[in-house]
Parts: C-alpha cells; structure tokens; sequence
C-alpha cells in the first residue's frame, strides 16, 4: 500500500513537471500530492486519518453540533474482554466506542487522539450511502431499484455502467471490471487517485470506464466506484449535491455532536465512497439509528423495510465468504449481525440479538487479512456477550 502511494505522489509530480512545470501549480496543490505520497506512512498515518479535510478538498455538511435527537446516555461501565489491550496496540485502534441497549457503557482513545477528533470513514461511508438510497426511494425520487442508473445519470450511457440497475450496483454487482490492487500503478484505483489529485472529475472517470467482467446481476465484484453510481443517481434524482444530501436528509434528522465534513475532488463532487470525516461517537449513532430499525427517540429517519432489507445477505458472495447486503457486510456465520466496514480497521457493527452496536476507528496495517477481520468479527462478539452478561 505504501508503496503503491509513493508510486502515484513520484508519477504525478512527474506528470505536472512533463506538463510545463512547477511555475504552473498551485502551492496547495503541490501539498495534496504529497499528502498522497505520505498518508499511509506509519509515522503519520494517526494524524493523517484525524486531518484529511487539512490535506484535501474537503466541505462541511450543512448540519449544526449540539442539537442531538437522542442524547448519547453513559450507561454502567463494561470492561473489555481480556486480551483486548494487546489487540487494541496490534490493530492500532485509536478509539472504540460501545453502546449497549442505547446506553454507552465503554469509550476510550488511544495513539494520542480524542473524542472531538474527526476521524476518516472510508469504506464506512458506503453504508451511509446506502441509507440515503432507501429515504430517497421511500421518498418517490428514486421509482425503483430496478431503474437503469443511466435513467438518473445519463453521462454513464454508453460506458461499463450502461445496463445496470441500482440494485445491481448497491450489491456490488454491476459487472464491471475494475481494478482495486493499491500496489498496482495502474490499476483503477490508483488511476482515481491521481485523476482526485490532479483536479480532475469522478464524474468524468466513472462515466470513462468501459470494461466490463460480466453481466450486471450476476457476480459480487468489490468495485468502489459503484458507490460514486449511486451518488450520481442520487445527484441526478434529486438535483442537489451529495454534501447536502447527507447532511440535510440523514445526518441532521440524527443530531450529531460534531459537525462532519466530506472529502470532494477538485469540482466539489462528493468522494461519497469514502470520504466522510466524523466523531466516533457520531459513527456508534448510526449503528444505533440501524439497531433501532431506523429511528432515534421519536424521529424515523431510515425507512424500516429498508433497514430490514439492505442488512442481510442478498449479493451473490462466494460459498464461505464473508456475506453482502445492500451495501452492508454481514458476517459469514450467525444471523442478525452486520457492520459497515473501512480499509485500515474501520468498522461500525451492530448485533441485533444483543442490542449491541461498537464503533471501531484504526490504522491497522494489516486490515487486508482475512484472519484479522475474522479476529475483529470474534472480538465484536466477546464484548456483545460481556455486555448481555452485564446487564
């Protein structure tokens, strides 16, 4: 991974001096290149992960702190199960936040960060897109999942996307091939990076991708562009941005004690697959807002079918894999668990038969493991159990 990073910061300051040279570029963007070269560095990975709205093009959501639907209530303290502390220095988990029947009964910080800290979401802010799908759906804006994403974002017309329903990309299942190996220069991925750092469009790269793996509908294909999709969709259903969306339609119903951020390109589209910047606390609220089948006190936020309906498995995942919703892991054995998920050891799980939720934020380096994930699961489920036994 970190190799993978210096390669594309080296390639684009190459590019932006093959291009004319240094007089051309702005300061700031001579800092967001370097950001990219250093954001996985072990010596700065902690910080970076609290300050990414420093580094990058970043807006506020339109949201105010302080005004919180259901107040986050501290609970009797829980102690974590044994061993934790050895687990919480091996994953570099910087916090962990534990709710239980709605009450928060452990919080703690670690690496030198803090409650107020605004911590990355990545792969995390897929599921609140999600979320964002089912209000516009229940809403009429959105007819159907069925729907072809080119009826909402024309521009993909003609491109991989061309034929896929929504459906079919909430469940990773669009078909097309993309290539998401952070240590290949010229996978997708990398591509998409370079492309956010050079000041060019998501819009325009998704609409640019033209290989395809199969038929949208059939196979489960891990593609984070399909999240961009379904923000287009959404963008071209509703005429408003992303950063709005979020935050007029999920995140300030929810009342949040900070006032999140999202991560943009150059154009002010949302880097809505990843991009989201919050306090741990305000990620556990979200787990409970889905414990609670999509309401806080006496606010419904979250259409309750589609609470329902997009945590258990329904993707075509491989036999023994770890299972996909509509946009929400769910473990690979059990049932009535699920999590949102983020590279580098971020994750919000949620246990219904315990009425558990723990919010996890990390810079584990070895988050691609597929025993440390198994491991996490396994832990989740040793405070869920010490939780129940406390009560």
């Amino acid at each position: 991974m970190r190799a993978a990073l210096k390669a594309i910061g080296v390639g684009v300051l190459l590019l932006l001096v093959a291009a004319g040279g240094a007089a051309w570029v702005k300061r700031e963007e001579v800092a967001r290149l370097w950001a990219v070269q250093k954001l996985f560095d072990p010596e700065r990975i902690i910080w970076n992960f609290g300050h990414m709205g420093a580094l990058f093009h970043a807006v506020e959501l339109p949201i105010g702190p302080g005004d919180a639907v259901q107040p986050m209530l501290a609970g009797e303290a829980v102690p974590l199960p044994a061993g934790s502390q050895e687990r919480i220095a091996a994953r570099r988990i910087t916090g962990i936040v534990v709710l239980s029947e709605g009450l928060m009964t452990h919080e703690s910080y670690h690496e030198g960060t803090g409650a107020e800290d605004l911590r990355i979401s990545w792969s995390v802010a897929k599921s609140y897109v999600s979320a964002l799908v089912g209000i516009l759906l229940d809403a009429g804006e959105i007819e159907s999942l069925d729907d072809p994403v080119t009826r909402y974002a024309p521009a993909l017309a003609g491109g991989a996307y061309d034929g896929a329903r929504i459906g079919d990309v909430l469940r990773m299942q669009s078909g097309v091939a993309f290539n998401e190996d952070y240590f290949d220069y010229w996978s997708d991925i990398n591509k998409m990076g370079r492309i956010m750092a050079l000041g060019g469009s998501l819009d325009s790269f998704t609409a640019g991708l033209d290989g395809r793996a199969g038929p949208p509908g059939e196979i489960w294909r891990y593609v984070s562009m399909d999240t961009h999709v379904l923000g287009m969709v959404m963008r071209g259903a509703t005429g408003q941005d992303m950063a709005t969306l979020l935050g007029e339609r999920l995140l300030k119903p929810m009342g949040l004690e900070g006032r999140p951020t999202l991560l943009t390109d150059a154009r002010g589209q949302g880097f809505v697959l990843g991009g989201l910047n919050m306090m741990l606390r305000d990620y556990a609220l979200f787990g409970l807002l889905y414990l609670q089948d999509g309401r806080l006190g006496e606010r419904r936020i979250v259409p309750y079918d589609w609470v329902r309906e997009s945590t258990v498995p329904s993707a075509n995942t491989a036999p023994g894999a770890t299972r996909y919703g509509l946009h929400w892991w769910i473990p690979k054995t059990g049932e009535g668990e699920f999590m949102a998920a983020g590279i580098y050891g971020q994750y919000i799980y949620v246990n219904r038969p315990a009425r558990v939720v723990i919010a996890v934020s990390a810079a584990d380096p070895g988050f691609g493991q597929e025993a440390v994930r198994d491991g996490m699961i396994d832990w989740f489920r040793e405070i869920a159990i010490a939780n129940v036994e406390a009560r």
